[in-house]
């Protein structure tokens, strides 16, 4: 697979983190999200370092070109990869030749006419809302971490946020609107974009009676971390606790669909638009930098809407 860092040349090296440190000022990304480019640029220095390629003046579209058959074919020790993975990796190559270029460490971009390969069009699948009632009633509410579940999974479904935008919420993150008597949470995205999301009497209800009778007995036992969501240690819940919690809850709910705290996310999404809210509204809720994105689950909507169609309408087939 991928060499060790201690494999790369120093200058590749160095331009790298160059363009990481970009990234993290200029572009104020998540730590998640520099961990990917991180990674995938490491990826592509790697295949460089194996092609004695040791200066980026002497990278060609050639070398680009490579990489990107080496990453569909698995050649080079790269390990072959699907479209969607090989797709975000080149992004991260060309972003990399382009800081380059503009900064005039280079004099051309090797990747600028390098296209991604074509990916399928990808369609999230939603639960239906039996199925995630199931899911978020699962948790058993007399215990402490049964609350605290049951409130993660309630404000995840509630609110559409990823995993990790509400594992990093702070209690003070959570805001009751008295003037209208409405809570709403504090969410921020990729690029530490904050959005305001509202949230239902469900989810309302759930991260009261978790702050009332679940949290502080976690808080106890920690240093007073203002985290919202807490283990059993009272420190911030992790990433991967937050992915158990739901693996966990599907197991006790019988449901066999593979779950994850994107699959709630999904979900959301479906809902609101099979309940008529309008895509502009969802692309907000959802924190999407683009209409485009979002337009994903209006197709998911209208496969729905034409298998009922179909089953339903008297004169919908000729039979």
């Amino acid at each position: 697979m991928v060499s060790q860092e201690t494999d790369i040349p120093t200058p590749l090296q160095d331009q790298m983190y160059a363009y990481l440190n970009h990234l993290t000022i200029e572009r104020g990304l998540s730590k998640n999200t520099m961990a990917a480019y991180k990674r995938d640029l490491k990826r592509y220095l790697s295949y460089l370092a194996q092609e004695q390629v040791c200066d980026v003046s002497n990278i060609s579209a050639h070398h680009v070109a490579g990489f990107l058959q080496a990453l569909s074919s698995g050649s080079h020790h790269m390990g072959q990869l699907a479209a969607s993975s090989t797709n975000r990796i080149l992004i991260a190559a060309r972003g990399w030749h382009r800081f380059m270029f503009l900064e005039k460490t280079t004099e051309i971009n090797p990747a600028a006419d390098i296209k991604p390969p074509k990916t399928g069009l990808y369609l999230p699948e939603a639960l239906s809302i039996d199925t995630v009632t199931r899911l978020l009633e699962a948790p058993a509410a007399e215990t402490v971490q049964g609350l605290r579940d049951r409130a993660l999974m309630e404000l995840l479904y509630a609110s559409g946020a990823r995993i990790t935008e509400a594992i990093e919420l702070d209690v003070d993150d959570v805001i009751s609107l008295e003037h209208d008597d409405a809570t709403v949470v504090r969410l921020f995205g990729k690029g530490s974009k904050e959005r305001v999301v509202p949230l239902g009497a469900y989810a309302v209800d759930a991260l009261h009676a978790y702050l009332i009778r679940g949290r502080p007995q976690l808080a106890s036992r920690g240093k007073g971390s203002p985290a919202l969501f807490l283990n059993r240690f009272g420190n911030r819940i992790s990433r991967q606790t937050g992915w158990n919690i739901l693996k966990q809850a599907a197991e006790v709910a019988e449901i066999n669909h593979e779950i994850s705290p994107h699959t709630l996310r999904h979900s959301f999404a479906t809902h609101l638009l099979q309940g008529g809210a309008d895509v502009r509204v969802v692309q907000e809720l959802l924190g999407h930098a683009s209409v485009t994105t979002t337009q994903i689950y209006t197709q998911v909507t209208a496969d729905t809407l034409r298998e009922v169609f179909a089953s339903a309408h008297p004169r919908a087939n000729s039979e």
